[in-house]
């Protein structure tokens, strides 16, 4: 921690404290920036993989996206789920008009633990949780090799 001396010559010579700059510019922001923050952010989407007796469960949490904005797929033991999401907001106060639209994307590739069914597999989307149910196969378990 800086005492008062390492204070008082960083701000002489001109050098800020990185923690002062990211406060002044958290408080110099507008409010309504802060709080318009997208939901829905570019990047890589969390998953859930369990399974049950008869199925694997693949869970991913869609906030706001409509199931035609959603795309899975599932080949040789992999399963890919992206979706899409634009959203507009707009709001009116007195003589203040304000606009704002967003846009992201998401994906994920997941590697599942056993063999599938890939042609029985079953999706749905609601209340923003996309649940995918894919049969288990009895055939395509580990096999043992022996060394010879």
């Amino acid at each position: 921690m800086a005492g008062p001396l390492t204070r008082r010559i960083n701000n002489e010579c001109g050098v800020a404290n990185p923690f002062d700059r990211i406060f002044e510019s958290f408080f110099r922001e507008p409010v309504f920036t802060r709080e318009l923050a997208p939901v829905f952010e570019e990047g890589i989407l969390a998953v859930d993989v369990s399974e049950d007796a008869e199925s694997v469960i693949v869970r991913a949490s869609l906030p706001g996206v409509k199931k035609d904005d959603v795309n899975v797929e599932v080949h040789d033991g992999v399963v890919t789920i992206s979706a899409h999401k634009t959203e507009e907001h707009e709001e009116t106060q007195e003589k203040f008009y304000r606009k704002e639209r967003r846009e992201g994307s998401v994906s994920r590739r997941i590697a599942l633990p056993v063999a599938v069914l890939e042609d029985k597999a079953s999706a749905e989307l609601k209340d923003g949780e996309l649940t995918l149910r894919l049969p288990k196969t009895k055939q395509g378990g580990p096999r043992k090799v022996s060394v010879g």
